[in-house]
């Protein structure tokens, strides 16, 4: 029997559905968060005809509690920093701690950066109107993280676009981007796997398949 709270058959289905809610805006880049976010983000680039791109984040892990994010850093050029203050002030975390779980967090941005976009350099976003996109929002530390990454790298305007969220989330995030689109806002949310048939995890192969068939349709 099929959960009640099932809405998307998989990534690719909530993309359309998610596109065909964003047709007649106007954007100049779609940016996906990794690897999830790719399938939902490549029909939205295909429906809209925009240039597609991934955005690497990486969660900063309290000491012990890799899981407890105490910030983020996000992949550009240069990488950009994001810390919750009060979090690092509450757990008392000590610089050295810090700046050495950058490091480990920007090597790894690297890597994964080299896995996916191989010698291309990260899209730069000054001046432009992104699309940021997801395949759903449950606390929004990351997506929080990657907003305040584009505006400090200078994008025009963010615009935040998510298949499934919890209202208070999107009400948190609300006043840090231009304008937030999501398709379905249920209470009560556990999950964001809950609201996908299909919620198979995304592979390294298939987020490179896919930016590359965005890259060919670009250049056509």
């Amino acid at each position: 029997m099929p959960n009640r709270q099932e809405r998307f058959e998989n990534r690719h289905d909530a993309g359309r559905q998610l596109a065909n809610a964003l047709t007649g805006q106007h954007h100049d880049v779609v940016l996906s968060l990794p690897r999830g976010g790719v399938p939902v983000a490549y029909e939205v680039a295909m429906h809209l005809q925009l240039p597609l791109d991934i955005l690497v984040v990486r969660k900063l892990g309290a000491p012990g509690h890799a899981e407890f994010g105490i910030g983020a850093v996000v992949d550009g050029d240069p990488s950009q920093v994001v810390m919750n203050s009060q979090t690092v002030e509450m757990l008392q975390v000590p610089e050295r701690y810090i700046e050495e779980e950058i490091q480990r967090q920007k090597r790894e941005i690297i890597r994964r950066r080299h896995v996916y976009r191989g010698d291309r350099a990260p899209v730069n976003v000054s001046g432009r109107r992104v699309l940021l996109i997801d395949d759903g929002i449950a606390t929004g530390g990351t997506a929080k993280a990657a907003v305040r990454a584009l505006q400090q790298a200078g994008a025009a305007t963010v615009t935040l676009a998510v298949p499934v969220a919890p209202a208070s989330t999107l009400d948190e995030l609300a006043g840090d981007v231009d304008d937030v689109i999501c398709l379905a806002t249920p209470e009560p949310f556990n999950a964001v796997g809950e609201h996908y048939r299909d919620f198979t995890q995304t592979s390294d192969d298939d987020v490179l398949e896919l930016l590359q068939a965005a890259r060919d349709a670009s250049n056509k």
